[in-house]
């Protein structure tokens, strides 16, 4: 008489892990995600099961949301020397400043990175990690170069008369107006009536 034997697959996957960092070292997780419910995983899966992962957290989430839920339970999962897989960059960022923030709280767990098909994206060798500096040197460089060039553009405007931040709700004649209404007993209530605008704002002239 045979016996019906129930795996929790769960604990089977979590088990191999263990024999994996044992043998190895390090255990490789998988990161697999589609922007859309109509678009598959299926190619990611397989690519990262060739690579050796034996476990592959996958989600239907744009890139752009920064609370990807089972990307950041794979980043809780990582101990030290783990790697975390993905077949290419663009499935684990949208922007060089998102990578590397993902990447940061990677290396906070002591674990790796690597791109499958960004053979150069792999902080688990000296040119991946070189690699790595470098994007993060030219981010910094073109963060500072906007804000450079933002703050230079703002002095040009001032220096023109461009009066930055949001337009006054009521004009220069209008200011005068209402404050010698104010001064001479009107409420504020009428005055701002008058000028479609709260008491609030003729309290504050």
């Amino acid at each position: 008489m045979h016996k019906t034997i129930e795996l929790d697959f769960a604990r089977v996957i979590l088990c191999v892990n263990d024999v994996q960092k044992w043998e190895t070292g390090m255990a490789l997780l998988g990161y697999g995600r589609v922007s859309t419910d109509g678009q598959s995983l299926t190619v990611q899966v397989a690519e990262l099961k060739a690579a050796g992962c034996t476990e592959i957290f996958q989600e239907k989430v744009s890139g752009a949301k920064t609370d990807r839920k089972q990307l950041a339970r794979l980043i809780g999962r990582l101990g030290k020397d783990d790697v975390l897989v993905v077949t290419r960059l663009d499935r684990l960022a949208r922007s060089t400043r998102d990578l590397l923030n993902v990447l940061g709280a990677v290396a906070d767990k002591g674990a790796g990175f690597r791109s499958l098909r960004d053979t150069w994206a792999d902080t688990t060798t000296p040119h991946g990690r070189l690699m790595l500096t470098v994007l993060g040197g030219l981010a910094e460089f073109e963060r500072e170069l906007i804000r450079s060039r933002t703050s230079e553009g703002r002095e040009r405007a001032k220096a023109n008369g461009v009066v930055m931040g949001r337009k006054p709700k009521l004009t220069h004649h209008q200011r005068q107006e209402a404050l010698a209404r104010r001064e001479a007993g009107e409420s504020l209530v009428d005055i701002g009536r008058s000028y479609n605008v709260s008491h609030s704002t003729i309290s504050r002239l």
